[in-house]
């Protein structure tokens, strides 16, 4: 499992790769079609697609002369599994301390110059 998101997250550490995701998460396309926004080459891209597939998270299919590329939503349930467990224990750390704080609040007056000093209290 670990390895699988060591690749997941390592090919998505690219923004370029980020996009093609981005993009295909709207429909399916060909390499080419993907090359056509970025400054690169379609073998440039092959490369990425390659990454990408090799992490589990896009896979090309044959539909007559076109191969397009499609999306995998297996790895990402995965991925968002991984990060929601962790997300999940930030949030209870967070309601915890403030709870610890909120209790602090109570114990501690706020200062209030109207109210006459105590004898004895320091100036």
């Amino acid at each position: 499992m670990t390895d699988e998101l060591s690749r997941a997250f390592a090919a998505l550490a690219d923004p370029t790769r980020r996009d093609i995701v981005a993009r295909l998460a709207g429909a399916d396309a060909s390499v080419g079609e993907l090359a056509e926004p970025y400054g690169m080459s379609v073998q440039a891209v092959s490369k990425h697609l390659k990454v990408l597939g090799a992490a589990g998270l896009v896979s090309r299919s044959r539909d007559a002369q076109r191969r397009p590329c499609h999306l995998e939503a297996e790895v990402f349930d995965l991925m968002t599994t991984w990060i929601e467990r962790y997300r999940r224990q930030a949030q209870e750390r967070f309601v915890r301390l403030d709870a610890v704080l909120a209790e602090m609040g109570e114990q501690d007056e706020p200062y209030d110059e109207s109210r006459p000093r105590q004898e004895g209290a320091a100036s």
